[in-house]
């Protein structure tokens, strides 16, 4: 059977929406004239819109277990109107799938694992639960969102992760204020937790060592509560470099990694952003396991010290090695500074 109006549950964080793309990709190769609306959370819209593998949107503004019956209502309301024949979750919430099963979509489909190895009773939502059999962190994270799509429709392939490509002012502004003939060097110094930030004094080496070897400019980007930490960083280097941190959208952030020559980065959302883009990346992965969560780029190097530990199931002061993780300061400035120039050399 061919499904002509899809609604997807992207209720997920930024790097998670962008990777659950590459399986809308994999259903737009197959069903080209199906519809596809995303359901997604306000902080992630621009990763969305005008995305060349989704139609369209339907933005849920909510706090993680905090609800109104009113709000709820609505929602189900402005799902049921849009009369879905289909629905595919990417996770194992219990909001989206109590929206999608009192909105009266005959067939929901989730997965019976998607974050971890556990159990849900979420899924008796479902009216098809699709088997994941592989080990979810020696798997990368989107052939586990397309392993849904594959299974369900019965096909085979693969797909790759989208991003809205627009023309962005403000990234040609912020660009401007570096010198044409110069390299122009991005980082991301923090992540969503404590055990994904790799040490500001190791970030302070790598450009140190980078802009004598280099005409190089650098800059921080990041969320706008990102700003103080990136401050602290800076503050520590030994020459100029701008924050931009709170200063541009995510289609904004997509442009300007199009236009720079390097981008060193923690393992965070604006990583699979820049991977869209292939541009030259160096990824540096703590706590995570990079099998899993690496950027899909031809043009990134990815860097872990393979800890016994991880990925790790602890809380940041739990870990034996806190506050100097073993997972993040085993991956040492040097190592960065030879996959930069590895990249730049090119």
């Amino acid at each position: 059977m061919e499904y002509k109006n899809i609604l997807v549950n992207m209720l997920v964080n930024l790097g998670d929406v962008i990777l659950t793309t590459s399986a809308l990709d994999l259903i737009k190769k197959f069903f080209p004239y199906t519809k596809i609306t995303a359901l997604v959370k306000p902080v992630v819209k621009d990763a969305v819109i005008d995305n060349p593998v989704i139609d369209d949107v339907i933005i849920f503004d909510y706090k993680s277990k905090v609800s109104t019956f009113k709000q709820t209502r609505e929602m189900i309301s402005e799902i049921r109107r849009r009369k879905f024949d289909l629905s595919i979750s990417f996770d194992r919430k219990l909001r989206p799938a109590l929206l999608t099963f009192m909105s009266g979509i005959k067939k929901r489909v989730g997965p019976s694992k998607v974050f971890d190895d556990d159990t849900s009773r979420v899924t008796i939502l479902y009216t098809d639960v699709i088997k994941i059999t592989h080990d979810l962190n020696k798997t990368h994270q989107s052939e586990t969102y397309q392993e849904i799509v594959r299974k369900f429709f019965n096909i085979e392939g693969h797909g790759t992760p989208q991003f809205p490509r627009t023309f962005s002012i403000k990234a040609n502004e912020l660009l401007s204020h570096f010198a044409p003939n110069k390299f122009k060097i991005a980082l991301c110094v923090k992540g969503t937790f404590p055990l994904k930030n790799w040490s500001k004094e190791y970030f302070v080496e790598v450009v140190d060592a980078l802009s004598i070897k280099y005409d190089a400019e650098f800059f921080i980007i990041g969320a706008p509560d990102d700003r103080e930490y990136a401050d602290e960083v800076i503050a520590a280097m030994k020459v100029d470099v701008k924050n931009f941190c709170g200063e541009t959208s995510l289609t904004d952030l997509a442009e300007i990694f199009r236009k720079i020559d390097l981008f060193i980065t923690v393992d965070t959302g604006s990583a699979h952003i820049a991977a869209t883009t292939e541009v030259k990346m160096v990824t540096i992965f703590g706590c995570t396991p990079l099998s899993r969560w690496r950027p899909i780029n031809p043009n990134a190097i990815s860097l872990t010290s393979n800890e016994k530990c991880c990925p790790c199931k602890v809380k940041p002061e739990n870990c034996p090695s806190y506050p100097k993780p073993n997972c993040l300061y085993n991956v040492k400035p040097e190592d960065v500074i030879k996959a930069a120039i590895e990249l730049l050399d090119e």
